[in-house]
């Protein structure tokens, strides 16, 4: 479920950026992909030494430092004793965006208790990175004594969720893929923790707190950078033997237009970010983004209506296909280009009343209600459902 989701809080336009996700990318004010810094999002102060993913330890049995160090602080500073700290037992969720990263800390029933947006070093390597989110984890626990359980990851591109590392990333990031998250985020903090496609984490959040709370089948589908999607099938998600199931966004049959997965006339062609600026830029000869596109659009700019027009048209067909492939017909929709439904929700409307699943069940679109924290509150509802699964008594 391959996309980069983009903030989807209460904006009047979408914004083509890279930088989500989504939903935090997603609900709320702010995303932590791109959106703006909510309270709390200067980087905090204090030492943070991650080890490697090695694990490997200095002289005095503390972790060792293989390769970075968190900001710098007063001397002495330190980081939580996460594993072994009294309190109640928390979880944490991290949405890693290409432009920020969100850390949450939930109850073990995933409310909110605290959060922090910090700056995404992604041009200085997956241990800065993983350093970024230890420097919120160790703010967050600083406000809220705690006993942290697990701690669970959202992150763009292609992963691979049983080993706990990137496969594919995009080139936002450097030296992200092949990066070991989980063992590295382990190896620093001695509790469990489990990453997750950020498409999968949007969902899982969603599923779990947000707009389909408790449904058993729904479709995620994120408008941001790219076109993301993701199944919820019979209580759980649905990767499919190869991991790609749900993805919406790579439905072909919309023309011939060159795909960023090098394939041609997907979904995402039409209805990304920046394939509307793209499609208004061909037509009109005029460069923008999405967000502006989407203005030119409430102005009443004919191009810009049509591009949301052939968007909207879009989305309602894959959404067919996908109800009549899979009866699934609820979908949660999240990402920056959300923020402009009310531009395309006339074309999808329109496509769906004139051709209804075969079900003959109407397919409900449901805005996603977690904003900013929704692939957050998703990873860490993936870390919860793994350690009750192992250790029962924790949900």
């Amino acid at each position: 479920m391959t996309s980069t989701l983009e903030p989807s809080g209460a904006a009047p336009a979408p914004d083509g950026q890279a930088g989500t996700s989504g939903a935090a990318g997603s609900p709320g004010s702010g995303g932590p992909n791109g959106g703006p810094p909510g309270p709390g999002s200067t980087r905090p102060t204090g030492s943070v030494r991650p080890t490697g993913s090695d694990g490997s330890t200095n002289s005095t049995g503390a972790p060792h430092a293989t390769g970075f160090t968190g900001s710098p602080g007063p001397a002495g500073a330190a980081v939580p004793d996460t594993a072994t700290g009294s309190g109640p037992a928390v979880l944490a969720g991290v949405d890693i965006g290409g432009t920020t990263t969100q850390v949450v800390l939930c109850s073990t029933g995933l409310d909110v208790l605290d959060r922090v947006e910090l700056p995404t070093p992604a041009a200085e390597g997956g241990r800065a990175m993983i350093g970024t989110v230890l420097d919120g984890l160790r703010l967050l626990l600083g406000r809220h004594p705690a006993r942290l359980a697990g701690v669970g990851v959202g992150a763009a591109g292609v992963v691979d969720a049983g080993t706990g590392r990137i496969l594919v990333a995009s080139d936002s990031f450097t030296d992200w893929a092949g990066f070991a998250v989980t063992a590295t985020l382990e190896a620093s903090l001695g509790v469990p923790a489990f990453l997750d496609n950020d498409v999968n984490a949007f969902l899982r959040g969603e599923v779990a707190k947000g707009a389909v709370a408790g449904e058993r089948h729904v479709l995620g589908m994120t408008l941001g950078t790219g076109v993301g999607g993701a199944l919820w099938m019979d209580g759980a998600l649905h990767d499919g033997p190869h991991g790609a199931a749900g993805e919406i966004g790579h439905i072909p049959g919309f023309g011939d237009i060159p795909c960023t997965c090098g394939g041609r006339g997907h979904l995402e062609t039409l209805a990304a970010g920046r394939s509307l600026a793209a499609r208004y830029a061909e037509r009109t000869g005029r460069s923008t983004d999405a967000r502006g596109v989407a203005q030119a659009a409430q102005d009443g700019d004919p191009e810009a209506l049509a591009v949301f027009t052939a968007a909207g048209a879009g989305i309602a067909r894959a959404l067919l296909i996908t109800a009549g492939l899979v009866d699934v017909t609820t979908v949660v929709i999240g990402g920056g280009v959300s923020r402009a439904w009310s531009l395309l929700e006339p074309a999808v409307q329109a496509a769906l009343a004139a051709e209804p699943p075969v079900s003959g069940q109407p397919i409900r679109l449901v805005p996603s209600l977690l904003g900013s924290d929704a692939v957050a509150v998703g990873a860490a509802s993936r870390a919860r459902s793994a350690l009750t699964a192992a250790t029962a008594g924790l949900g």
